[in-house]
């Protein structure tokens, strides 16, 4: 029987040899990374910090016959890190109280660090300057005056920043919307409302 003729032997491009092998090795670093993310997480366990409203004082709440109305009130926000191995850094914090719509202040805080697992108060004592009112908004601060309870909006965002070991570092943002009610008989109150992270 005659043996079939096999044409020349054909080598594999050293260009694909090279391309496999590329592949390959980042296959295997995709690979370990995915591994130590996922090790990583599971040893921290890291946890988004937080602000949050824990207690607020009304001192003020005046409305006169000339649609004036003046606030002046204490409030406590709290920064908190439950990280037990991360640091946390907060900035760009910037919060609005108002009234009914009408913008009594501006509660605004410089870059601060909260060390893990700790927490650190920022206190606000915000006295406004008379404040002009509307019609409809001077029949919301007759009403509330009437019933003796008075409801602010506390309002605002603050970023936070934080090393999470090897896995780099990890950025939020942390949006408030608490709304304060408060009684008229110079009780402290106490929302306990807290942000809500992005």
């Amino acid at each position: 029987m005659p043996k079939p003729v096999l044409g020349p032997e054909r080598r594999t491009n050293p260009l694909i040899w090279c391309a496999a092998i590329i592949c390959t090795l980042l296959t295997i670093a995709v690979i370990i990374t995915g591994m130590v993310v996922f090790i990583g997480y599971m040893v921290i366990r890291p946890k988004v910090p937080q602000m949050s409203v824990v207690s607020a004082h009304l001192d003020k709440f005046s409305y006169d016959m000339a649609s004036v109305l003046v606030v002046k009130v204490s409030i406590v926000i709290k920064a908190e890190n439950d990280n037990s191995k991360a640091h946390a850094s907060f900035y760009e914090t910037s919060y609005t109280l108002s009234f009914h719509g009408v913008k009594i202040a501006y509660l605004n805080a410089d870059p601060f660090d909260v060390p893990s697992n700790r927490s650190i108060d920022l206190y606000y004592p915000v006295e406004s300057s008379p404040i002009p009112l509307k019609p409809e908004e001077g029949e919301v601060a007759e009403l509330f005056l009437r019933r003796g309870q008075v409801v602010f909006d506390i309002r605002g965002n603050t970023r936070t920043r934080w090393r999470v070991g090897i896995l780099g570092s990890v950025k939020f943002w942390l949006h408030l919307n608490c709304q304060l009610k408060f009684p008229l008989n110079g009780s402290t109150i106490y929302p306990r409302c807290s942000t809500k992270s992005k």
